[in-house]
C-alpha cells in the first residue's frame, strides 16, 4: 500500500491507497512545529480503526507547500514505517512534464499535483481550478505543458478580511444563498450573496477569459473542498474530483516505482 501526504497551508491530508482504490484518507490542521512521533500516534490510532496494518504501507511520498513540515514527515516515515519517503518534486519524483512559465521552480507541489492528475485524467487543453487557502487556477496544454495561471484569494480568507475589517458585520457560515436572488434584505443575507455569488462571478469570468485566451475547445476540473458546494451552482465545471491532489502524489509515486 502506499501512504500519501498531501501538506496545504490549512490542512494535511494523509491517504491510503491500496492499488487504485482510495482505502482511507484523514485530515490535520497543519502545524508545522507538529513532531514525527505526534504524526505517529495519531496516525496509528487512526489505522486501527480502519483495520490497515502499519507493516501493509510499503511507500510514502509527501507533497509539501510548507517546507517545515517536510522533515517531521520525513522522520515519521523513516522512524516508524522504515521508509524512505518520496518528495514530490525532488529527485527521483520530479514533475515529469515541462513548466512553461517564467520561474518555473516557483510552481507549488500542490498545483504541479493537480496538473499530473488532470492530464491523467481529461484528454486536451485543460484549466483545473483548486479551492484552498488560495484558489488557484491552472492552465494545461494538451501536450501537459503548464503555461501559467491565477492565484486569488480562497473564500475563507475572503470573508475573514470582510469581517475583520469591518466593525459591525458578522461572522457567517459558507454555504449557497436560499434561492436565486441577488438582492438581499437582511445583513446577512446580504453578505451571503456577496461572498458566494460574487466568488461563482468572479470564477466563472475568469475561466471564461482564460478559455479565449487559450483558443481552443478546454475542458474545466476542479478540486478541493468547495469545489462540490459550487458545483450545484455553476455549470462551468466539466469535472470534479476533491481528490485531484492526492491522485497526483499517487500516479508521481507509480512513475518512479515502474
Amino acid at each position: 500500500m502506499l501512504l500519501a501526504v498531501d501538506v496545504g497551508n490549512t490542512n494535511l491530508v494523509f491517504a491510503v491507497f491500496d492499488g487504485e482504490e482510495v482505502r482511507a484518507r484523514w485530515r490535520i490542521a497543519t502545524d508545522p512545529r507538529r513532531t514525527g512521533d505526534e504524526y505517529a500516534v495519531w496516525l496509528f490510532q487512526l489505522l486501527s480503526i480502519e483495520n490497515i496494518a502499519r507493516e501493509g504501507i510499503k511507500r510514502i511520498i509527501v507533497g509539501s507547500v510548507v517546507p517545515r513540515a517536510d522533515h517531521n514527515l520525513t522522520v515519521l516515515a523513516e522512524k516508524y514505517f522504515g521508509i524512505t519517503p518520496l518528495i514530490a518534486g525532488r529527485g527521483k519524483a520530479e514533475w515529469g512534464f515541462a513548466i512553461d512559465v517564467e520561474q518555473p521552480s516557483s510552481l507549488g507541489a500542490d498545483r504541479a499535483l493537480n496538473c499530473i492528475a488532470a492530464h491523467d485524467l481529461v484528454a486536451g487543453d485543460k484549466v483545473i481550478v483548486d479551492f484552498g487557502t488560495a484558489t488557484k487556477f491552472e492552465a494545461l496544454d494538451y501536450n501537459g505543458t503548464y503555461k501559467g495561471g491565477i492565484i486569488t484569494p480562497g473564500i475563507d480568507l475572503s470573508l475573514d478580511a470582510l469581517v475583520g475589517k469591518t466593525a459591525k458585520l458578522p461572522r457567517i457560515a459558507i454555504r449557497a444563498p436560499d434561492g436565486r436572488s441577488v438582492i438581499g434584505r437582511n445583513t446577512e443575507d446580504q453578505m451571503l450573496i456577496g461572498i458566494f455569488w460574487g466568488y461563482v462571478a468572479m470564477m466563472e469570468g475568469l475561466i471564461q477569459r482564460m478559455r479565449d485566451e487559450i483558443g481552443r475547445p478546454t475542458k474545466v476540473v476542479a478540486t478541493g473542498g468547495l469545489a462540490v458546494l459550487f458545483d450545484d451552482h455553476t455549470d462551468i465545471f466539466d469535472v470534479v474530483d476533491a481528490d485531484l491532489t492526492i491522485r497526483g502524489l499517487k500516479l508521481l509515486a507509480d512513475r518512479v516505482a515502474s
